[in-house]
């Protein structure tokens, strides 16, 4: 929020909160109106420091909320999130820490994150992982997710992580022939994979998905659910494990 904007409200605040001011500025005369001004004026440029508070308390009540309503989406959504039927789940299925990505094969940040989600649950060893796929940056996102689970649909988990581990450090364009070369080095016939892509099964899993991240209010990639946290965004692996440990410790 910009300064004068802080001004004007604080100003607001002060008229509303002065005796002998009940009215507003409205059943003041002119002159009264400008000195009140001058006032609150000369007051707020010789305690500047009044709006950097409450720039703070703006930015501490908006994340507060935030927060609130994020808690509030993870409950009205935990079954979407936690237990569908079609999203990968790895790592440890009976761990006691739900790690859960929404994320896209063509987004900067989820393969910075890819080394480091990859570290944190072979590391912590009790760590159930989920993968939500969620193409949203354009057609190569949707071609890549489409092959990830057209495979994890003909082929099961351990098949769909390969695809998954190679499409998120895929250098070229994911067209036919990349990905034809792709399922082959897989060890897959590439043929009936490519046509799984456009199936209705394969569209249904990406637009449940997508539904899903609307409801979440999910505009970027990645983000994460970690018990019961939303995190918008990545998130470094040292931060990551202190949050793992402190949902842990809640139960």
């Amino acid at each position: 929020m910009r300064l004068p904007l802080i001004a004007a409200f604080l100003t607001s605040a002060c008229l509303l909160a002065a005796p002998g001011f009940a009215g507003g500025l409205g059943e003041m005369t002119d002159a009264e109106r400008q000195a009140f001004r001058d006032e609150v004026r000369s007051y707020l440029v010789a305690n500047p420091e009044v709006l950097v508070e409450a720039m703070n308390e703006l930015q501490a009540r908006q994340e507060k909320a935030a927060a609130a309503n994020d808690q509030q989406l993870l409950v009205t959504y935990k079954d979407d999130i936690y237990s569908d039927s079609h999203s990968w789940v790895g790592g440890n299925p009976n761990g006691d820490v739900t790690v859960v990505e929404f994320m896209d094969y063509r987004c900067g940040y989820c393969r910075k994150a890819y080394s480091e989600v990859e570290e944190l649950v072979k590391n912590d060893g009790n760590i159930r992982l989920i993968f939500k796929e969620y193409p949203i940056l354009g057609e190569d996102s949707v071609t890549s997710s489409r092959f990830a689970i057209a495979v994890l649909q003909l082929h099961g988990n351990d098949a769909y992580k390969q695809a998954h581990d190679a499409l998120i450090t895929l250098r070229g364009k994911p067209d036919a022939e990349t990905l034809g070369r792709l399922a082959t080095g897989l060890g897959f016939d590439a043929k009936p994979i490519l046509d799984k892509m456009a199936s209705a099964e394969v569209s249904e899993v990406i637009a449940k998905n997508q539904d899903l991240g609307v409801k979440m209010q999910i505009s970027g990639t990645p983000t994460f659910v970690v018990q019961g946290e939303m995190l918008r965004g990545y998130v470094p692996l040292d931060q990551m494990q202190q949050i793992v440990a402190d949902e842990r410790k809640k139960g």
